[in-house]
């Protein structure tokens, strides 16, 4: 039995959840990228009596080695190549204002505005301003050996030979990422089948919206680069435009509560498999029987009509799904699963279509992504004029001044370090501040106990090499675990990687400990309590932006502009899209701010019902219109009108509220019309109701 007065001894909730590792699997490739990236140039300056040079060399591999998360080849480039550019431009600018005093704490302070801004354009140039920042202030608080450009020439290597580690295999899988990621897609949605008409449908729905934005990002990074006609691109594209009818069936399987037949997400599975393991795959096995089959029709003569056309389409699509185990549907099945098994047939016909071509002119619900010189200009014009790009920026300026005034006005020792503990806490878009000071003070803890033991016990010289070997892989093996386990990896290899710089043993561990709290205690201050944002403003007004869209889509769905056209149906998988990756990205706020103490985890907590009844209202208006396109009759003008009126008293409401409050509501419309289940889930979201107001 417990005693009472041990209950408050226990941890807080949001301190678990931080502490709590991810689920992820290891990655091992990066893993043994890390090792030989970081530990050749260690070992090739050692052997040419210039171990410093080597030590900063691998400090560049570092950095490359965390942004080595990309999984497509054309991806790896970017992430890599550009953030390495903009992080010798760094150590130079630092090197040339090095021993300047004030001057070097307004110039690197001016980097930080800059950098902060860039984190709001997007993944590679937020971590580019990353770089951009570490690097600044490493060269303005550490003497560079050798010519001003010999520091950011050696960086610059270490990081692109972890780049060239990682395009080795390029030649031999060229695709193979985005085969992969395609086919992870059709799995998580022959998982979501399965999970229809189950309590696990609201969690696999989540884990397909993540899986679709993996697959979009990287087909449509691909399409951007490949002006051409790529038969492989072509197929990934089609395979993705038709996973999305599958998709869309899913509500309205989901909302009738009865299991699906377990042969549709086998033959979904199926698809998986020859997406992955095909690639270009068509000429063989069930597409050539499907192109036999078209043959027999379409070589007929003009005489025979369109019904021999249709009828040998019929065969084709037949054939297709009989080869993924698919049978024919029970007649006696629900709307929702003839709508599921249509769905599943038409991608069975598209893949293994070997020539779908016409298929992607048009059906593409995708879309072409602008070009490279159009989102430079809007990025660019969307950080001058964004409030939120200008707040990132002047809050990191601000800690990075600050940090920088400190240890100009105060002797402390290694001083750079305390700005880099800042630059990595202080970015929002990596994460809680509040959470990533109290990870990076843990981590940075547990990393010390392991540094004191290898300073401690390994001699300085060719010994480095294998230590380096043996603690680089744990960067990206721990990396995707959390932040806090990111930076216990870290920091003993930046000790290492220190000493061999400096000479100074364990002597470097309380400086780093010490500064370390410094820049954790200057980023909360600072950083979190002097910039209290409020709710509304970081999540009520996404939350009702999403809800507003919601309303439009309803509009789209339902009114004149959601015709039965194929480009119109386009559009509405579009706009879907859209929504979903917007309440992921909500979903992620909010996962970040239950990291967070009271009042903000609290009612972040409060708030989570919300997030997942809009997206139950997504997946209802989507329900009623495949059961329109199956037969159902088409709402009235009136029922439509109403449910987006609430929809839009529901936005207005979340941009003024701190506390939800219950609005019952009253819908006028048929109780049997195909908007009722989606009536059903509007009353529900406004019925949702803070539990406690938030103190």
């Amino acid at each position: 039995m417990s005693h009472p007065f041990l209950k408050p001894l226990a941890p807080p909730d949001w301190l678990v959840r931080s502490l709590k590792p991810q689920p992820a699997p290891i990655p091992w490739a990066a893993v043994a990228r890390a090792a030989v990236a970081m530990a050749l140039p260690v070992a090739l300056g050692i052997a040419l009596g210039n171990p410093a040079y080597g030590a900063l060399a691998s400090m560049g591999a570092l950095s490359g080695v965390i942004g080595d998360t990309a999984d497509a080849y054309r991806m790896r480039i970017f992430n890599i190549a550009v953030p390495q550019l903009f992080g010798a431009l760094g150590v130079t600018l630092g090197s040339l204002v090095f021993g300047h005093g004030w001057v070097a704490v307004g110039v690197v302070t001016a980097i930080a505005l800059v950098s902060g801004m860039m984190s709001t354009i997007g993944a590679v140039a937020s971590v580019s301003g990353l770089l951009l920042l570490l690097n600044s202030v490493v060269g303005a608080g550490l003497p560079m050996p050798g010519q001003w450009w010999l520091a950011p020439l050696l960086m610059t290597g270490g990081g692109l030979l972890v780049l060239v580690l990682a395009l080795l295999a390029w030649p031999l899988r060229s695709g193979v990422p985005e085969r992969a990621a395609v086919a992870g897609t059709y799995r998580s949605v022959a998982a979501l089948l399965e999970a229809a008409g189950t309590d696990a449908y609201d969690d696999a729905r989540a884990a397909v919206t993540v899986s679709l934005n993996q697959s979009y990002d990287l087909v449509l990074a691909r399409r951007a680069r490949d002006h051409g006609r790529s038969p492989e691109l072509v197929r990934l594209i089609a395979g993705l435009n038709a996973v999305t009818p599958i998709v869309e069936a899913a509500p309205a399987a989901h909302q009738g509560g009865t299991p699906l037949p377990k042969e549709l997400p086998e033959a979904v599975r199926e698809l998986a498999d020859r997406v992955a393991g095909t690639g270009a795959r068509g000429e063989g096995g069930a597409g050539a029987e499907a192109r036999a089959g078209t043959g027999t029709g379409t070589g007929t003569t003009a005489g025979t009509g369109a019904g021999t056309a249709a009828g040998a389409r019929t065969g084709t699509v037949a054939r297709a799904a009989a080869a993924v185990g698919l049978p024919e549907c029970d007649p006696d099945a629900t709307p929702a699963a003839r709508a599921v098994d249509f769905a599943v047939r038409h991608a069975a016909e598209t893949l293994a279509d070997p020539d779908p071509l016409a298929v992607i002119d048009t059906d593409d619900r995708l879309g072409r992504p602008a070009a490279l010189r159009v989102r430079a200009r809007r990025a660019a014009r969307n950080v001058l004029l964004s409030g939120a790009s200008w707040r990132y920026g002047l809050r990191l300026a601000l800690c990075i001044g600050i940090a920088q005034a400190l240890v100009s006005l105060i002797e402390v020792d290694r001083s750079y370090w305390v700005a880099l503990t800042v630059t990595f806490v202080l970015k929002p878009d990596f994460g809680s501040v509040f959470s990533r000071a109290v990870m990076r003070a843990l981590g940075t803890a547990a990393g010390l106990v392991l540094a004191v033991a290898v300073l401690g016990a390994v001699p300085r010289g060719w010994w480095d090499v294998p230590v380096i070997m043996l603690l680089a892989p744990l960067i990206p093996a721990l990396t995707p675990r959390g932040y806090g386990y990111q930076t216990a990896a870290i920091t003993p290899v930046i000790l290492v990687l220190s000493d061999i710089l400096n000479h100074q043993g364990v002597g470097l561990v309380a400086p780093r400990l010490w500064d370390s709290l410094i820049g954790c205690g200057i980023s909360l201050v600072a950083g979190y309590l002097l910039w209290p944002e409020s709710w509304r403003a970081r999540v009520g007004d996404r939350l009702a932006d999403a809800v507003t869209d919601t309303a439009r889509y309803v509009e789209c769905a339902f009114g004149e502009a959601g015709g039965t056209a194929e480009s119109s149906a386009a559009a509405r998988a579009r706009m879907r899209r859209r929504l979903y990756r917007d309440l992921s990205v909500i979903r992620t706020e909010f996962q970040r701010a239950l990291t967070e103490p009271p009042p903000t985890g609290t009612r972040a907590a409060a708030w989570w019902p919300l997030v997942v009844a809009v997206e139950r209202i997504v997946d209802a208006t989507t329900a009623a219109r495949v059961r329109i396109r199956h037969g159902a009759p088409q709402p009235g003008e009136d029922e439509i009108a109403e449910v987006v009126r609430q929809l839009r008293e529901l936005a207005e409401g979340l941009r003024e509220a701190e506390i939800l409050v219950p609005v019952p509501i009253e819908f006028s419309g048929p109780q049997d019309s195909v908007l009722e289940p989606l009536r059903q889930e509007v009353g529900a979201a406004r019925a949702i109701t803070s539990p406690t107001p938030p103190r």
